[in-house]
């Protein structure tokens, strides 16, 4: 796979037409000194220049946050915060080579900075989210890398990885199995994978297959028991799976805001049974596992 062909065209979409104004916004931005707290809210603070917040209102949804950019406030759709709270007693990234498919606008990988690693490169083929990604890192000044490519490019990157993160993704992809085997391409020898997907309660080696959408997403194909879980990653090749944590979803971590537009968690479950979607499934789970390249 030619990733250098493939970068180059992706390079074009930041000339779409509703991508090249904001490009052009955060391009307009003028140099601040600032302080960065990396923190639950990623924080930029000092003296702010002008537009801030009219600049950041373009990039509107902001799904991945809280971020304070001097004076603005973007409250995010997930306090995302809450999960890599979750998760943090369960890495250590110092020198590791890392990586985050479908990083969104990067807020784990500003929070992971804190850890030292040798590198950080974020995989998400949204020209969106990577414009709130430059947003943010005109200030921060880190050396994040971020790759307008998807996890089925993962396998061919110029470098593998001692670590990888993905989070919110599998329920999206139609072959999770295939998913599942160009993470582990992705991985050095010895290398770890923490994963986040939904999940249905019971002892069975089954899925559930929704018919046309699940919490009102669409693009949701499988949700799997734990169990089932563990087999499609085994088929994949890890030689370990490892339950981390468990969680049910709710409007402490997921919730409208004035940073978004459209509905949220409340908008997708049942108004008179909270433990159902919309359409009648089990309300969302997830599951938070570490896999292991032996």
């Amino acid at each position: 796979m030619d990733l250098k062909s493939i970068r180059e065209e992706r390079k074009g979409w930041l000339r779409w037409k509703n991508i090249a104004p904001i490009k052009e916004a955060i391009d307009s931005l003028e140099d601040a000194e600032c302080e960065v707290e990396l923190a639950d809210v990623v924080s930029i603070k000092g003296k702010a220049p002008a537009n801030i917040e009219s600049t950041a209102r373009l990039m509107m949804p902001w799904r991945k946050g809280p971020f304070r950019v001097f004076d603005t406030y973007i409250d995010s759709e997930w306090q995302s915060f809450m999960k890599y709270n979750l998760l943090r007693k369960h890495f250590d990234l110092k020198d590791k080579r890392v990586a985050d498919i479908g990083c969104n606008n990067g807020y784990y990988l500003f929070r992971m900075q804190e850890d030292n690693p040798k590198s950080l490169v974020g995989f998400d083929p949204s020209p969106l989210f990577k414009m709130q990604f430059d947003f943010i890192n005109r200030f921060v000044k880190s050396k994040i890398v971020y790759e307008l490519l998807g996890v089925e490019h993962l396998e061919f990157y110029e470098e593998k990885f001692d670590f990888i993160f993905c989070l919110g993704v599998l329920y999206h992809r139609s072959d999770p199995v295939s998913m599942l085997k160009s993470l582990y391409k992705g991985l050095e020898k010895g290398g770890e994978v923490i994963l986040d997907t939904f999940y249905i309660e019971g002892e069975e080696e089954v899925c559930l297959s929704p018919r046309s959408s699940y919490s009102k997403i669409p693009n949701i194909y499988f949700v799997p028991t734990i169990k089932a879980l563990q087999n499609w990653c085994e088929r994949a090749g890890f030689s370990a799976f490892e339950v981390l944590e468990t969680s049910v979803t709710n409007s402490a971590e997921q919730r409208k805001t004035s940073w978004i537009d459209g509905e949220s968690l409340e908008d997708f479950l049942d108004k008179d049974d909270a433990s159902k979607t919309v359409e009648g499934y089990p309300a969302p789970r997830r599951v938070y596992v570490k896999l292991k390249k032996g």
